[in-house]
């Protein structure tokens, strides 16, 4: 009995070392491939490590594009985003959630429908209705568009399912309103759902590349993403320099998990996706 156990705690442990391998490989494929030199990617066959590494790609991405300004936008496009989304989610999935009103399961299964629409389908509807309100090229014209999302109403629903009713049933016998009983008794508890929202939120949003780029048209508009895109050309790709940029935009999202890992984890846990 005690070599089963023994024996299996070893092929946990085995398994375990492999899955972290192939996570983290990419990552600290691109970290190291940051500071090749130009050269070391044309080699055959390819390696991983370099014969010697060099600050050159760094150098060549603050020089030739204007990266704060790139940094910028993103941090006020996908924080913004963040924040008005989680915001916004959180109210709409207290209401389908707590709030009985006529339509509540009819509307919220059309909510859920447009899960299903490729961005595709709306990206020149988008266009055109951005750009007749005249906010086209500008950071409330990336915001307001994406204000609310139908995974963040339908991810703060689950949370607000879970909790016990006895909660805002002694809070109207107290004469709370509605709206007070969600900011004063729900939202409260409701911290590692919403920071779960943000950190996605955020995520995409961080990453994302065709919204921004349909949406902005100057280079002072642009985000990280589509300022990376400045790299790869009709005919040749400058792959140290992209992927210098690429080590230096996700250097960010890391931080932010690190820090916000334990209230990530225990969100989706207590969330639990319920119908």
């Amino acid at each position: 009995m005690e070599r089963r156990i023994t024996g299996g705690k070893i092929l946990a442990f085995i398994g375990s070392a492999a899955l972290l391998v192939a996570v983290l490989h990419p990552f600290l494929w691109l970290l190291v491939a940051a500071f090749k030199p130009e050269q070391e990617f044309m080699k055959y066959p390819p390696t991983v490590f370099a014969s010697h590494y060099t600050f050159d790609s760094f150098v060549k991405v603050w020089d030739s594009i204007p990266l704060l300004a790139f940094f910028k936008n993103t941090v006020i496009f996908s924080v913004g985003v963040m924040i008005l989304s989680v915001f916004l989610d959180s109210m709409a999935g207290y209401a389908f959630a707590r709030m009985k009103f006529k339509g509540n399961k009819t509307l919220f299964s059309l909510v859920l429908v447009t899960m299903m629409i490729p961005f595709q389908v709306l990206m020149i509807p988008l266009f055109v209705e951005v750009f007749k309100l005249g906010m086209l090229d500008t950071y409330w014209g990336l915001i307001i568009p994406r204000a609310a999302s139908a995974f963040g109403i339908y991810l703060m629903r689950s949370f607000f399912i879970s909790l016990p009713k006895d909660l805002e049933e002694s809070g109207r016998v107290d004469g709370l309103s509605e709206f007070q009983i969600y900011r004063k008794i729900m939202l409260p508890l409701c911290k590692s759902a919403m920071i779960t929202l943000g950190i996605f939120h955020l995520m995409n949003n961080w990453n994302d590349l065709l919204y921004p780029l349909m949406l902005t048209s100057s280079t002072e508009m642009r985000t990280l993403s589509a300022g990376l895109a400045m790299f790869v050309g009709q005919r040749n790709i400058e792959y140290g320099p992209t992927l210098a940029a690429s080590a230096l935009a996700l250097l960010p999202l890391l931080v932010v998990y690190v820090f916000a890992q334990c209230y990530f984890v225990q969100g989706v846990a207590t969330s639990g996706l319920k119908g």
